[in-house]
């Protein structure tokens, strides 16, 4: 075993700060890239040491640069490096990089990434170990015409998927033979541009399936479990924007039987660190093996608010060479947790990025609240990255607590200077197929009527914040402040109130 004493992370916004956080708790000191699209980043300032990306020449994006992180954790002769999610974090060659550098990587091994990061082989591990899966081809498909013969034998509907990636790129929904020429040779140029790999694959269509994940640990003593699952069937473009743990659909009896196949999945690749074994869920119950994340996930809060566990803090520690701390036996789900994603988007505009600086924001507080944060007042929204800016994570003791503290929680998130997926949470919360638990991953484009959510009191008070003399305030009126003295910003929730009693 090594003890890790610094760490390098590959990574900026809220998950930089949620390792930096951990980190530092360890004892760790922490490490992490300033880049010229973003010099004066919030994630920053939570940092022991700042690595001045500033001056890259490459045609590299900087979270992208392998070589150059790689030196770099050389040079300052860092022990380990964390990729967080996205940009490296699920790139074997990265792994294989750090691994012959003698740099720990804070994740699995750069075998466990290949083989579940394509989709063909990871399925081809599942059928071994017995985990059910959707009908389908065995390998890549070479060509349109061996599509057909196997849509023919399954059956439409069938999809095409791109064997190296996710997110919805490379994919392609087939209702009929006509459509699989035109179908293949759209995915597969889309997942050559995404992923530099043109190989899809055809399985069986589930129309309107739950998505359902299950996060997995395990050491490299080949000590496994999961902590349980996540509900992540509230999305669009296959993209994820709420989460919760664990899911209104699962019961115990299902809940073990899933949670097992995940685990035979990590054994069989011989996993360590933290992953999710993701699943689709059909009516009837049965589940089919989808995909393997070899990453901590953008959702992990609401599993570690259920369960109390610290993910990357068991991360670092399995890095480190530790055996589990836990059994499968100790893993308790205490209540309900709901993440909600907010982005810089504009809902009505069809979800699209919305560019700006944060004039004003104040977060709803309470001990049923953890906020996961990427921004400030004064933080600059690029085109350069995710929209994503931060991540409410709301606990209850049931799920309809949970909707019910999450409500209050979304009345007193303010957001000045941008548009965020606020509203669009308040709407989800206000849907009675959402608040049933009774919803799928067409929730979004067939039950929702409305995307967009805004009371009359937000009405009243955008109207209010308009015209309202700020200056004038100040001269006269120290009621709509708070601790004005000490030099605190003037409270949304205070002009509200004062509005409401004129």
């Amino acid at each position: 075993m090594m003890k890790i004493k610094s760490i390098l992370i590959a990574n900026r916004g809220e998950i930089a700060i949620r390792i930096s956080q951990t980190a530092k708790k360890m004892g760790i000191k922490t490490y992490g890239i300033k880049t010229s699209k973003e010099p004066n980043a919030f994630y920053l300032k939570h940092l022991d040491g700042v690595i001045d990306f500033c001056d890259n020449l490459d045609d590299i994006p900087e979270f992208l640069d392998v070589e150059r992180i790689v030196n770099i954790a050389k040079d300052y002769k860092i022990d380990a490096i964390h990729p967080g999610y996205g940009f490296l974090a699920e790139s074997p060659y990265f792994a294989q990089r750090c691994d012959e550098e003698g740099i720990i990587f804070i994740g699995p091994s750069a075998e466990a990434i290949y083989k579940m990061g394509n989709k063909t082989i990871a399925k081809q591990i599942a059928k071994k170990h017995k985990v059910p899966l959707l009908e389908g081809s065995q390998g890549n498909l070479k060509n349109p015409e061996e599509a057909h013969l196997i849509a023919d034998k399954i059956g439409y509907p069938v999809i095409l998927k791109a064997a190296a990636g996710g997110g919805g790129r490379g994919m392609r929904i087939i209702e009929k033979a006509s459509q699989i020429e035109k179908n293949f040779k759209l995915a597969t140029t889309e997942a050559e541009k995404a992923f530099n790999d043109p190989s899809v694959f055809i399985e069986k269509y589930v129309s309107n399936p739950r998505h359902i994940e299950f996060q997995i640990i395990g050491d490299k003593k080949g000590n496994f479990i999961h902590l349980g699952e996540r509900e992540c069937s509230v999305q669009r473009k296959h993209q994820k924007l709420l989460e919760e743990s664990p899911s209104p659909a699962l019961d115990e009896t299902l809940r073990e039987k899933m949670g097992a196949a995940a685990v035979r999945i990590a054994k069989a690749t011989k996993y360590y660190s933290a992953g999710t074994v993701e699943f689709l869920l059909d009516d009837s119950k049965n589940f089919y093996f989808m995909e393997m994340n070899t990453r901590i996930q953008v959702e992990h809060p609401v599993t570690e608010m259920v369960t109390g566990l610290d993910l990357l803090e068991l991360q670092i520690q399995i890095a480190e060479g530790k055996p589990l701390s836990i059994k499968q036996k100790d893993v308790k789900l205490n209540g309900w947790a709901i993440e909600y994603r907010i982005n810089a988007e504009d809902v009505q505009g069809g979800f699209s990025p919305y560019l700006g600086i944060i004039e004003k924001l104040q977060y709803p507080r309470s001990k049923n609240i953890r906020i996961d944060s990427g921004i400030s007042e004064s933080s600059v929204v690029t085109p350069y990255y995710d929209s994503m800016l931060a991540k409410l994570i709301v606990h209850g003791e049931t799920r309809e607590k949970a909707i019910s503290n999450s409500v209050n929680a979304l009345n007193k998130f303010w957001i000045q200077g941008i548009k965020t997926t606020i509203p669009f949470c308040k709407a989800v919360l206000s849907n009675k197929k959402f608040k049933d638990g009774d919803f799928n991953t067409s929730f979004i484009e067939k039950e929702m009527d409305k995307l967009f959510y805004q009371g009359n009191d937000d009405e009243m008070l955008a109207a209010y914040l308009a015209t309202f003399d700020f200056a004038a305030a100040l001269e006269t009126d120290k009621t709509t402040l708070i601790d004005f003295e000490k030099g605190k910003n003037i409270s949304p929730w205070v002009l509200n109130k004062r509005l409401r009693s004129l």
